[in-house]
C-alpha cells in the first residue's frame, strides 16, 4: 500500500506564489514546481498579498542578479510581519551555489531547494511548517522531470518552451551553470514530442526547445538534430525554435534539417562572448575566431535569410584593448541583429575566480561594453532598414503595449512586428505582413 495516498494532500487552502528570475529554463523550471505543487493542493496565485508560501527562483550567472535577489528578501519583510505564517523559499541555481548562508541572518529563508530539489519541495515546505529549515540543494545525475507537465504561465498562449536536457559540460572558465546545475543529461525525445503534441492541442503554435546547449543532446540514438526534424514533423502549423547553441558544436547536418523544415524559425542564438581568439583561450570557449566564423559562413550558405544573435562579456581577465576591438571587429563582421551584452562578473567557485585575476577596471568594463553596445544598435538599426519594404509571415502573439489598436507578432526570425489590429484577427493567426518601417528594436508594417 501506498502510505501517501493516505496522508492528506499539505497545500489544501495554501496560496503559492512564485517570483522568477533569470533565464528561459528558469521559467520553465516555474512551470515545474508549480505543477508539483498543485499536486499537493497548492493553489498559484499571482497576488503576492495573497500567498502563503513565496518560493523565488534564482539565477547566479552574474552578481548582479544575486543582488537583486538578497535586495527581494528585504522587501519581503512587510508581507512576513503582515502574516507571520508565510513560508518564504529560494528555489534554483542561487540556492544551489549558496545553501545554508540563505538561512542565516535577518532574511534567513525556510526553504532552499537546488534545480535538481524540485520533487523534494513538499518534504521541505512540511519542514518549513513544523518550525524548522527545509533544504535540499543534491545535484542529480539523472532528473530530468520528463514526465511532470508544466504547468503554462505564458500569457498569450501561442509560445511554450520545452526543456529538453538539463545541466552543462562545457566548463567555461567564468560561468557558475555546471556548478549550480550539474552535468549533462538530456530527456527521452518520445516525452518531448508528447509535450509538443499537446502544446499543439492546446493552441500552442509555436514551441522553444530548451538547453544550456541544445547541440549536445543525446538520448540514445537520436541526437539534436534528428529531434529538430521530429518535433517539426509534428505539424505545419508548429512553429520550432532552440536555444542555446555552442558554437564549437553546431552542425552542418541541424542546418540541412533546418534548411529542409520551412516551420524551423530561420533565428540562430550564437553566443560568441569574445572576437578574440586569445581570450577565447582564457575563456576555456573550446573554439577560435576563425572557428566562430566558419560557422556563421555555414549558416549564410544553409539559411540565408536567418538570423544570428549572440552573447557578448566586456572586460574579462587580462582583457587589452587589442582584445576589446576584436570583439568589435567580429560584431561588425557578423552583422548580429540582436545580442546580450554584459561586463564580466566574477562568480564565486569557477575556475576563473580562482585562477585568473578580475583585473580590468571596473571604468574601463563600462566603457567598453557601452561602446558593444551603442556599435549593436547601429548593426540592429541597419539590420531592420533592410527588412523594410520585405514581406513575412507573422505569428500574431497579443495586444502592443504601446497602442491598444495594434497587434504585435514575430516573423521566422524572431523580429518583433507591430501592424494595425482588425476585426478578423486573433492571436494564434498566421499573418503576411509588408514592413513599411523600423526602430532599432521593432519592425512596422501593414496587413497584405
Amino acid at each position: 500500500m501506498n502510505i501517501n495516498a493516505l496522508r492528506p494532500l499539505d497545500g489544501v487552502g495554501k496560496k503559492l506564489f512564485v517570483e522568477t528570475y533569470g533565464c528561459q529554463m528558469n521559467v520553465g523550471d516555474t512551470e515545474i514546481v508549480i505543477s508539483i505543487l498543485q499536486q499537493e493542493g497548492y493553489r498559484y496565485t499571482e497576488r503576492i498579498e495573497e500567498a502563503d508560501v513565496i518560493l523565488i527562483n534564482t539565477c547566479s550567472v552574474r552578481d548582479n542578479a544575486e543582488q537583486r535577489i538578497w535586495g527581494r528578501l528585504a522587501d519581503l519583510r512587510r508581507f512576513r510581519k503582515a502574516k507571520p505564517s508565510l513560508r518564504v523559499g529560494i528555489i534554483g541555481c542561487m540556492a544551489e551555489r549558496l545553501k545554508e548562508r540563505l538561512t542565516e541572518g535577518r532574511d534567513a529563508v525556510e526553504i532552499v531547494a537546488g534545480p535538481d530539489a524540485y520533487r523534494d519541495l513538499p518534504r521541505l515546505l512540511r519542514e518549513a511548517e513544523s518550525g524548522g529549515r527545509g533544504v535540499n540543494t543534491l545535484l542529480s545525475q539523472e532528473e530530468t522531470y520528463a514526465e511532470i507537465a508544466p504547468v503554462r504561465l505564458d500569457r498569450n498562449g501561442v509560445s511554450g518552451f520545452i526543456a529538453i536536457m538539463r545541466g552543462c559540460n562545457n566548463y567555461c572558465s567564468y560561468c557558475v551553470v555546471p556548478y549550480t546545475r550539474g552535468i549533462e543529461r538530456s530527456r527521452d525525445p518520445e516525452t518531448i514530442l508528447g509535450e509538443a503534441r499537446e502544446l499543439l492541442a492546446n493552441g500552442y503554435r509555436e514551441v522553444t526547445l530548451l538547453g544550456q546547449n541544445v547541440n549536445s543532446y543525446r538520448f540514445g540514438e537520436v541526437d539534436f538534430p534528428e529531434l529538430m526534424r521530429r518535433v517539426a514533423d509534428i505539424s505545419p502549423l508548429l512553429r520550432v525554435r532552440f536555444a542555446t547553441s555552442h558554437p564549437k558544436d553546431i552542425s552542418d547536418r541541424l542546418l540541412e534539417v533546418m534548411a529542409a523544415k520551412p516551420n524551423i524559425c530561420r533565428a540562430i542564438h550564437l553566443p560568441a562572448q569574445s572576437g578574440s581568439t586569445s581570450m577565447l583561450g582564457r575563456m576555456n570557449r573550446k573554439y577560435t575566431r576563425e572557428w566562430y566564423l566558419e560557422r556563421v559562413a555555414a549558416i549564410r550558405r544553409y539559411l540565408p535569410d536567418c538570423a544570428v544573435t549572440t552573447d557578448l562579456i566586456a572586460g574579462f581577465s587580462g582583457e587589452t584593448d587589442e582584445e576589446h576591438r576584436d570583439t568589435l571587429s567580429l560584431m561588425r563582421e557578423v552583422g548580429y541583429e540582436f545580442a546580450y551584452m554584459f561586463k564580466y562578473s566574477e562568480r564565486p567557485g569557477t575556475f576563473a575566480s580562482k585562477h585568473l585575476p578580475d583585473d580590468v577596471p571596473d571604468e574601463v568594463k563600462a566603457a567598453r561594453l557601452q561602446e558593444i553596445i551603442e556599435l549593436q544598435n547601429e548593426l540592429s538599426l541597419a539590420s531592420n532598414r533592410r527588412d523594410v519594404g520585405r514581406e513575412f509571415e507573422v505569428l500574431v502573439e497579443g495586444t502592443s503595449r504601446k497602442r491598444k489598436e495594434q497587434l504585435f507578432g514575430r516573423n521566422s526570425q524572431n523580429k518583433v512586428i507591430v501592424f494595425d489590429a482588425s476585426d478578423d484577427v486573433k492571436v494564434g493567426d498566421y499573418l503576411r505582413v509588408r514592413v513599411t518601417d523600423c526602430t532599432p528594436a521593432t519592425l512596422l508594417g501593414v496587413r497584405i
